[in-house]
């Protein structure tokens, strides 16, 4: 069904669900001015009937604020609407894609509707049926206790409630509002447990917080462990080391919330983004941008220099990645219900897919057999030649990525690549650019469960309904650290490559809009699902979800930034664990044995240049480039980047030969696992914040 046939012209209006200022009458479809709350837009004649506002619920159309634009059609009787028989548009002009930037912002809904029709047209040209994807409804308490299960919390309740340790060192380190989350879905499952009669201890939420509160004499109250706490014990500190504390009391945190710049485009991450909603709740502070306009009205968020150094997802080991993941979980919930956001994970059922191949398998399982060939990959060899495949050409093919490639032409090709691409006997120079596109399109869509993960596609889908922008980049960067590592990769090198495009808009006349109208549908209306209300689904989140992608796009380098308020609890958790474990006799009589065989080895192999380190001197070994370590001075101006240099500047016999992008300083140990430094991290202010690590330059893991 082609949605598009016989448009002419258009006259604005707009769909009032009761009335308001205009005199609008309730429920009726009238012209009006574009109100500044209303800024999505939707071409009424590129939406089947089905999906008329008239067909949808009130509630469903005043939540997106959706304008229409009526069209007259010559399919006479269609569309009960007010036209304007004045203005009429040349028979073409619609595509025209030549002009100012202006009509191509103007048409960039067309572009998200275009693209769906492809979609269902390329889906219905494939014989083979697709499997629905089963998501699962929860059982009642269900999905609070997985949501426990997910943040490392399981041990809150069930038989194993009593063996809570780990729980309360990890409770000890939230702010007032990830608590709150916490007491929430714990209080449920509890409700829940009562309820069906379980037989095993069931402890009360207040109960849980009160111990821990006990444990640290004082109620922790929603401080963030992002910046240094004035404690009532000046000389206390969470490690008995100076320099190394993360909380800050309420006091201190309402201060440091009053002091931080109050620019709408500085992104604070120090402190929880849960905690600020809370405090911008009810100011003139956390009034939304307006206006759906072009690219130029996104705002141009940044993040102020830290000097303890950014860390990006990749940078942290293993063990402190897995308590990021915790922390992100439970700061995302706090901070949608801070804002009144419903946050549900989706469990899919399993089902079966193909075991092989390279379309429609899953995304772990092509990783797998991509890794037989080429050890240590981390993005799907097929993806990475269909991006290579669309560069070799050139970016500056007008409506690259928009314009469909020959559907015919698509199916046969990805029917060749499934036969010959391992084999190595494809032959590349047969496919067509726009075609690889489609390809690559096609390879997304076609994975058993959508790249966002069927966990986390629903949130990612509602951050649109976040109140201000700030908010929703928040919310963005915690959905990237929950993603898989699989699923987060593949979609870096996808927004990186989608980026590179837009650098070429000038002459494909793909802007950040047209991009991202393009790709929504490919990344949000996962069909998998199933869905009889698919389309007005589809209809529903056309504007926001193209406004999320845009936004993925624009601000993928601050979405892979980890929080320093996370980073800090991260620390926190780890030097709390340290004091408990140290507590208990077992474990300090291993920890003694440990210390006098490391003691015993070092006598054995010390060096003249492993003496005693001096106060404000720290240690540098980089076993790549050095025989030896070597003595560095602390200044304030000395940065991890410097001291790469001074190493790579040496030249040394018999050590391996590396260039300045190939090594970073890493910080080891202490109150970290370990953590690679940016280039500009002030070491001075690194070493306050960690006095016990230790510092080795290396290679960074790929």
């Amino acid at each position: 069904m082609n949605w598009r046939s016989g448009s002419r012209g258009v006259v604005l209006t707009a769909y009032h669900p009761s009335g308001g200022a205009g005199g609008a009458p309730g429920g009726s479809v009238c012209p009006v001015f574009i109100n500044q709350h209303l800024n999505s837009m939707v071409l009424l004649d590129a939406l089947p009937p089905a999906m008329h506002p008239w067909c949808l619920p009130s509630s469903e159309v005043s939540e997106i604020g959706i304008i229409f634009m009526g069209i007259e059609s010559r399919r006479s009787g269609q569309y009960t609407m007010n036209h304007d028989h004045s203005k009429k548009i040349p028979d073409g002009a619609l595509f025209d894609r030549s002009g100012s930037q202006d009509s191509l912002d103007e048409l960039s809904m067309d572009d998200y509707w275009k693209e769906l029709e492809n979609i269902h047209e390329t889906r219905g040209n494939n014989h083979e049926e697709r499997v629905a994807l089963v998501v699962k409804e929860p059982d009642e308490g269900e999905l609070e206790e997985e949501w426990l299960k997910e943040a490392g919390l399981s041990n809150l309740f069930g038989e194993s409630s009593g063996d809570s340790l780990e729980s309360m060192v990890f409770l000890s380190t939230l702010t007032r509002t990830q608590k709150a989350a916490v007491e929430k879905r714990v209080e449920t499952v509890t409700q829940t447990m009562r309820k069906k009669n379980k037989q095993h201890q069931i402890p009360d939420v207040r109960d849980i917080f009160r111990l821990q509160n006990d444990s640290k004499g004082q109620v922790c109250d929603g401080s963030e462990p992002s910046a240094v706490r004035t404690s009532e014990n000046k000389n206390e500190t969470h490690d008995g080391t100076k320099g190394a504390k993360f909380s800050l009391g309420t006091d201190e945190q309402k201060s440091l919330l009053e002091d931080m710049p109050s620019s709408d485009t500085d992104i604070n991450l120090e402190i929880s983004f849960a905690e600020q909603a809370a405090n911008l709740k009810d100011s003139s502070a956390g009034k939304m941008y307006k206006g759906g306009g072009g690219d130029t009205l996104l705002p141009n968020f940044r993040l102020p220099k830290d000097k303890t150094g950014t860390t990006k997802i990749g940078d942290l080991a293993p063990q402190d990645m897995k308590k990021v993941y915790s922390l992100a979980l439970i700061e995302l919930t706090a901070l949608y219900d801070i804002l009144g956001t419903e946050f549900k994970q989706q469990k899919a059922v399993k089902i079966k897919t193909k075991d092989s191949g390279l379309f429609g398998i899953p995304l772990s399982l092509l990783l797998e057999q991509d890794q037989k060939r080429v050890p240590g990959t981390k993005i799907p060899l097929i993806f990475q030649k269909l991006i290579a495949q669309i560069e070799e050409t050139t970016l500056e093919t007008e409506g690259l990525l928009r314009i469909p490639g020959v559907a015919t032409r698509v199916k046969g090709l990805c029917q060749e690549l499934e036969a010959k691409f391992y084999e190595g006997t494809f032959n590349w120079e047969n496919v067509k650019q726009h075609d690889a596109a489609s390809l690559l399109k096609l390879f997304i869509r076609e994975l058993p469960q959508p790249l966002l993960t069927v966990e986390y596609l629903k949130a990612f889908q509602d951050v649109q309904n976040l109140p201000t922008r700030k908010q929703q980049l928040q919310a963005l960067n915690l959905l990237v650290i929950l993603l898989p590592e699989a699923n987060r990769d593949t979609l870096k090198v996808l927004l990186e490559f989608l980026q590179r495009v837009i650098d070429h808009r000038d002459k494909n006349k793909m802007t950040l809009k047209n991009v991202a109208m393009v790709m929504a549908p490919n990344l949000f209306t996962f069909h998998g699902f199933g869905s009889k209300t698919i389309e007005q689904r589809e209809f529903v989140m056309a504007a926001g979800t193209a406004n999320v992608m845009r936004f993925m796009i624009q601000y993928q380098k601050l979405l892979w930034t980890i929080p320093k308020f996370i980073v800090n609890q991260v620390r926190k958790q780890n030097t709390e664990r340290q004091k408990k474990e140290k507590k208990d006799k077992a474990v300090k009589k291993l920890l003694k044995k440990m210390a006098y065989d490391r003691e015993k080895h070092e006598k054995q192999e010390k060096t003249p240049n492993d003496t005693d380190v001096p106060q404000g001197v720290i240690r540098v070994q980089a076993p790549h480039l050095s025989k030896v370590s070597m003595a560095i001075q602390l200044t304030e101006e000395l940065k991890a980047g410097d001291i790469v240099a001074r190493f790579l500047s040496q030249k040394s016999g018999n050590v391996q030969t590396l260039k300045k992008e190939e090594v970073f300083l890493y910080e080891i140990g202490g109150n970290i696992g370990e953590r690679c430094l940016d280039d500009d991290t002030y070491m001075k202010d690194l070493y306050q914040l960690n006095p016990n690590a230790e510092w080795v330059i290396k290679p960074k893991q790929s």
